[in-house]
């Protein structure tokens, strides 16, 4: 399969996202109302996590099994992250462009977060954990990262219940371009 890395790259600084349906089809996908995680004090999580968080129980790491979080984030039983996308994703991390944000319980990977990073924008794929807890803590962890690196954006593409728990909210597909535009305009760097 012969990729064109800079135009999925382009794609993904347009606002766009890849997807396949459920025949495994690809295509590119926007949304009017585009859910985003805060990086400012809206930003917060269950008061259950912080037991977690203060008992050190998990590490973070990029990167380090990139594999096995795409693995993990594509294995569901419906899932919109086929066998083309898992190629372009490891495409996109050879570029430096697709990372992972990884929690482990020792050896053993809790969870993690798949994303494409471009200028000064997360845009975050998926999600997923193997040990309760797992992708909670990545999702606090990458926060304090975004922070800490000058990101603009985390863009989670579309909200859901879950990611309500964490403060992600909606902006429309103007606001979204503008802070997209902004996130474009810096160099930032999870690494």
């Amino acid at each position: 399969m012969q990729l064109d890395i800079t135009a999925i790259i382009e794609g993904y600084a347009q606002g766009y996202f890849l997807m396949a349906d459920e025949t495994g089809n690809l295509g590119w996908y926007s949304s009017r109302k585009r859910a985003l995680i805060p990086l400012d004090s809206r930003f917060r999580y269950p008061k259950s996590l912080r037991r977690v968080l203060n008992s050190d129980r998990f590490t973070v790491a990029i990167n380090q099994d990139f594999k096995a979080v795409v693995a993990g984030c594509a294995g569901r039983e419906s899932t919109w992250i086929s066998r083309e996308l898992q190629e372009i994703y490891w495409a996109l991390y050879q570029r430096g462009i697709a990372q992972s944000f990884e929690t482990w319980e020792g050896d053993r990977l809790a969870g993690g977060i798949l994303g494409i990073v471009i200028g000064g924008a997360f845009i975050g794929e998926s999600m997923f954990y193997r040990i309760p807890e797992g992708s909670k803590v990545a999702m606090v962890k990458l926060v304090q990262r975004l922070r800490d690196r000058g990101f603009v954006v985390f863009d989670a593409q579309m909200n859901n219940p879950h990611l309500e728990r964490f403060g992600a909210y909606t902006v429309t597909e103007k606001e979204y371009q503008t802070l997209l535009q902004q996130a474009l305009s810096r160099r930032c760097s999870l690494l």
